[in-house]
């Protein structure tokens, strides 16, 4: 099997799960917008990293396996990993329930005094007659 061929896998099924999560439990843009700010980041270290460790020796790929599309001396085969991460882990904590909201917002809360909540009055000392 090619790297393509397993990424599309990796792919299929972390989308599988995002549109699964995004059908149960739509997400806030905060959501949307951490999921994207952190593939963003996610793809520049891999884009950064890949090529050291390609540069150096520590990976090589056989390139009958690869498509020949290349980021530096990265094949782009190596993105589809990010790329699964950042669709999954979000899917993964909404439904999880992670992105809930508390039900307070909208309700004005009322101070309430509690006798736990107020420090105890000194004690009364006793008075020689």
């Amino acid at each position: 099997m090619s790297y393509l061929g397993l990424n599309a896998v990796f792919l299929g099924l972390a989308a599988l799960v995002a549109a699964v999560a995004l059908w149960r439990r739509p997400a806030s843009r905060r959501l949307y917008a951490a999921s994207g700010l952190a593939l963003v980041a996610v793809l520049v270290l891999t884009a950064l990293f890949d090529n050291i460790m390609i540069g150096v020796g520590l990976v090589a790929y056989d390139p009958a396996l690869i498509s020949g599309v290349f980021v530096g001396i990265a094949p782009v085969e190596d993105f589809a990993y990010p790329v699964a991460a950042a669709l999954l882990l979000p899917a993964v904590w909404s439904l999880r329930g992670g992105d809930a909201r508390r039900p307070t917002a909208g309700r004005a809360e009322q101070p309430t005094a509690s006798p736990a909540a107020s420090p105890a009055a000194p004690p009364a000392e006793a008075q020689d007659a």
